[in-house]
This record gives structure tokens, sequence and C-alpha cells, in this order.
């Protein structure tokens, strides 16, 4: 599980921002993760209580959006989800598409109080 990893650099990140714009306490941070990263939004919540554990994010609340894996098809430009069609175009059928979202993992929202 590398989602430790990650959110312990989230917690590092977010705590740089808030000292170097003077926001001295935080409610809400908010994560964008794509259903093609290699981050799993559920791992990530089950870590987030001991990354934060001791810094200023401590009593934070975490909220993750998922991004949708979508592409385009090559063939008849329209767009699908990755997942739920399992990598094909369902309009056409075909295998040749580009990605346009779906690997993202970023920093959405820092809500202070």
């Amino acid at each position: 599980m590398h989602e430790l990893g990650v959110v312990i650099k989230v917690v590092k990140t977010v705590e740089n921002f808030a000292h170097k714009n003077g926001v001295s306490k935080i409610d809400t941070l908010v994560l964008q993760i794509g259903e093609l990263s290699s981050v799993i939004p559920k791992y990530v919540e089950d870590c987030y209580p001991a990354a934060v554990d001791g810094t200023m994010l401590q009593n934070t609340k975490l909220r993750i959006e998922i991004i949708p894996g979508n592409a385009k098809c090559c063939i008849c430009n329209k767009v699908f989800n990755l997942i739920q069609h399992n990598k094909q175009c369902p309009y056409c059928h075909n295998n040749h598409w580009e990605l346009l979202s779906g690997r993202e993992f970023v920093i959405k929202e820092i809500i202070a109080c």
C-alpha cells in the first residue's frame, strides 16, 4: 500500500501551502482521484487518520471525488467510460480511443475554518 506515503506527501504539501498563505486551521481537504490512477480511494480514506495524526490537519475532514476514466473513440468521436465498457467503445465497438480523464490525483480544495 503506497497510499500512506502519498497521503503523507499531500499533508506536507497542504501544511506548506497553509503556512505560506496564513491559514491556521483547515476544516476539509478535498482530493480528486481518477478511476484509472494507481491510488485507491478506500486506502487513502483508511490511512488518512494515521497520516494527519500530530499535524495541523489532525482534525480535518477528508472528501474524495472520483474522476471517471473517460475516453474518446478515435472512430466515432463519442465519449465513454473505459471501465464500464471494458476499454471498448459502446457505440462502434472499436478499441482505438484517446484517454480524456481518469489518471488524476489532485488536491482540489483546502477549506479553511
